[in-house]
């Protein structure tokens, strides 16, 4: 009888699930839809509707259009009713957003401030969390959770740092990050968290590898549309495959890493760290930012040739310098081609979606995928 009551509830689950995550995906659908959709019965797809709209998860939006007889009632779920704050944590500066359950970001705040290991840093970002809250007017009852993007490897928990040579923040534990935020967290590779936003807004991409080019290099590697960590998490980490033996000193401790010649700052740094200010000298022209950016472009290439030939899957890429390659791309492209053995135009390669934001925003993102699938 127990196993029975059990394998009751799971169905009773699941059912509630299955509704609401086809509204989630598909949105505005009749009850009679819902029922063609998954198969169930209308008492139980009414129960479920009534149900989730108690709580808040779900409203009335509207009717189908008249084809004779009672116009039947539509339905959706409420964007706002849980929200996520993701947090992006570089060197020198604090990027925050608020993330809806349509993932779309209700609000950001975006300040300086270098990264230290006290009390006060600690503070600060509690206090930019409810100055995001606050700008969003979110309830904290709904609030699901803290998502926080590193520089850095993270255990499979989500609450250590295992490699954070970047910040120096090898062995910091969630709880640190957390000690002024009442709100459950978890810590983020960022590069694994902008690839997961991009893998959100690409319902479709099955394989990728999504090229994170900010101020660092990293890399997510997505198969089967999920993020695949590796066997010691730290896959995808191509700011530390060699491209030119013997070349430029890397943070790593390794020389001619693609980091130091892909990172944002190869650029911004003529530009006194900006890179707007870069792409802008860019087009005017100037013949320092077109050296800089032709070599860019080279060290660029042999990258990406080297990732498709391992991975032979879309390459997508983002990061700071991403946001702004969309105009050169095909340049870009027609320097791969020299190293294209298979004789295809590289047409694998794309410009990321998520244009600001991404490692904030994925690293939110991963809080409302957990809600989804646990409703």
């Amino acid at each position: 009888m127990e196993q029975k009551i059990t394998a009751n509830m799971g169905i009773k689950q699941a059912n509630r699930t299955n509704i609401y995550n086809l509204l989630h995906g598909e949105g505005a659908l009749s009850k009679q839809a819902i029922v063609g959709r998954l198969h169930l019965c209308l008492p139980t797809v009414t129960q479920n509707i009534a149900q989730l709209q108690e709580e808040g998860l779900v409203e009335e939006v509207g009717f189908l259009s008249n084809t004779g007889g009672r116009r039947a009632k539509t339905f959706d779920v409420v964007a706002g009713a849980r929200t996520a704050i993701g947090l992006d944590i570089t060197r020198n500066h604090i990027t925050a957003v608020a993330v809806d359950l349509r993932g779309t970001i209700t609000a950001s705040v975006r300040l300086r401030c270098r990264f230290e290991r006290t009390d006060a840093y600690y503070r600060r970002l509690g206090a930019v969390v409810e100055q995001i809250i606050q700008e969003a007017g979110l309830r904290a009852e709904h609030i699901q959770g803290v998502g926080i993007g590193l520089p850095a490897l993270i255990a499979g928990d989500n609450q250590s740092v295992f490699y954070g040579k970047i910040l120096e923040i090898t062995g910091v534990t969630g709880a640190e990050f957390a000690r002024y935020i009442p709100y459950p967290t978890a810590l983020f590779n960022d590069a694994n968290a902008a690839g997961f936003a991009e893998l959100w807004i690409n319902r479709n991409l099955s394989n990728a590898f999504y090229v994170m080019l900010s101020n660092n290099i990293g890399g997510s590697v997505v198969i089967n549309n999920q993020i695949y960590s590796g066997e010691h998490l730290h896959s995808g980490e191509i700011g530390h495959l060699t491209i030119v033996p013997d070349g430029k000193p890397c943070y790593c401790g390794k020389k001619g890493c693609v980091d130091t010649y892909c990172a944002a700052t190869v650029l911004s740094s003529l530009t006194d760290g900006d890179l707007a200010a870069f792409f802008a000298l860019l087009n005017r022209g100037a013949p320092e930012a077109g050296a800089r950016w032709d070599t860019y472009l080279d060290h660029l290439a042999v990258t990406i040739a080297n990732l498709y030939m391992l991975f032979d899957c879309p390459i997508i890429l983002g990061g700071y310098v991403g946001a702004y390659i969309g105009d050169y791309l095909e340049e870009l492209k027609r320097r791969i081609d020299q190293y294209n053995i298979f004789g295809d135009r590289p047409d694998y390669l794309r410009v990321c979606c998520y244009k600001q934001e991404a490692i904030a925003a994925g690293a939110a993102l991963n809080f409302i995928s957990d809600f989804l699938r646990t409703i």
